[in-house]
């Protein structure tokens, strides 16, 4: 890897090797110093057009646990608000040393676009585009189910609800668990919510909820993205609670040991009720956990 942009057409072997590496730092991702060596002297930049708590926080504690030096970029102070090209941004940056990026754009394939154009020695990480990809949240959710199912992902049934249309983080779930052989993939939600373009390819889609979560042994569950989506697409947000939300209830249905996921940040009441979000299957903190120990692993493969 020289990039980070997609987890689609990763080979398996790159995806479990990382999965591996992260686990084995994951103590180091708590705090500590034993790591602080692995990129001393390399600057890395939270370059981020969108706002974001998890992954900037946990990419920017990655970076400095790795002994980094970071820059946190801000996009609503710095001079994209004049008008500069993100193009021009990053050469800026690269002209002072920057070695690597972690870029967040609200638009499609900006990620990729950027790397193309960017200095041979200079490293993409993609933190999310547009509805596209979020390779670090897949890889994060993927460590989750592992610690949790086991390294067998063959027995697994998974079920995706929610908001999958607009979701960069359902397709880079659906393109780990498809490359580590998902036994079976079922994606449930309104029908308006739901893309139609190859990307449910392969996966059990359903539209009713109480049969889509029988039997599975996790519930990944999605935000509701207001803010990418036509009005009109739900019919309310109490319809929606009704026909898609997670209460303990529904829960009931799925496996014993099933646990359950969501990206954050939630929005409780809709897609999940409190006593779900805090109960014991519950694994909402952990992926956040999960997620410096994977974006250590990631920085380390590609500037280590």
């Amino acid at each position: 890897m020289h990039h980070l942009l997609t987890l689609e057409h990763m080979p398996r072997a790159m995806l479990e090797h990382l999965l591996v590496r992260a686990q084995d730092l994951a103590a180091d991702a708590e705090g500590g110093v034993a790591r602080r060596h692995v990129l001393a002297g390399k600057a890395v930049c939270t370059l981020f057009f969108e706002p974001s708590t998890r992954t900037r926080s946990s990419f920017s504690l990655a970076a400095q646990r790795l002994g980094a030096d970071l820059l946190n970029f801000d996009a609503s102070t710095a001079s994209t608000t004049k008008g500069e090209a993100d193009l021009d941004t990053l050469k800026t940056l690269e002209a002072m040393g920057v070695h690597a990026f972690v870029v967040r754009h609200k638009r499609d394939g900006a990620v990729a676009e950027l790397a193309a154009a960017a200095n041979p020695g200079t490293v993409l990480l993609n933190a999310g585009d547009g509805r596209s990809n979020h390779p670090t949240q897949g890889l994060l959710d993927m460590l989750t189910l592992r610690q949790a199912k086991g390294e067998d992902f063959a027995k697994l049934r998974i079920v995706i609800v929610g908001d999958v249309k607009h979701s960069r983080v359902a397709r880079s779930d659906l393109h780990a668990l498809r490359a580590l052989g998902c036994g079976e993939i079922r994606v449930c939600g309104p029908a308006a919510l739901l893309p139609e373009d190859g990307t449910l390819d392969g996966c059990v889609v359903s539209h009713d909820f109480d049969a889509a979560i029988e039997g599975v042994d996790a519930a990944m569950m999605l935000r509701l993205q207001r803010e990418r989506m036509a009005e009109g697409l739900v019919a309310s947000l109490e319809d929606y609670h009704r026909d898609f939300g997670l209460d303990a209830a529904r829960l009931r249905r799925a496996a014993p040991e099933a646990i359950v996921m969501h990206p954050g940040p939630m929005n409780r009441g809709i897609e999940i009720t409190d006593e779900v979000a805090d109960g014991p299957q519950s694994r909402v903190l952990r992926q956040v956990a999960n997620g410096v120990a994977v974006r250590m692993a990631v920085l380390e493969a590609l500037l280590g």
